[in-house]
């Protein structure tokens, strides 16, 4: 019996404020991936778009796979 593929994929996003206080979010997935906003509602928008566009131009199976986050706390003299 073949399973029904899914058209559903969860992304990874990482979020970060800039100098200029703007939102910028960048898809771990998705190399260049990228856009900003002034809000966190508008940029779940455009991050959503810019998703759609990056996979609407993409190769099947490209995208590297998400293992984790590490934070590295170094002390400098």
């Amino acid at each position: 019996m073949l399973k029904a593929q899914s058209n559903e994929r969860t992304f990874n996003i990482v979020v970060e404020k800039d100098e200029d206080n703007y939102f910028v979010a960048s898809v771990v997935e998705l190399p260049g991936c990228h856009t900003q906003a002034r809000s966190l509602d508008k940029l779940t928008e455009r991050i959503r778009e810019a998703i759609e566009a990056y996979i609407a131009v993409s190769k099947p199976g490209t995208s590297p796979e998400f293992v984790g986050v590490q934070q590295l706390k170094m002390k400098f003299r």
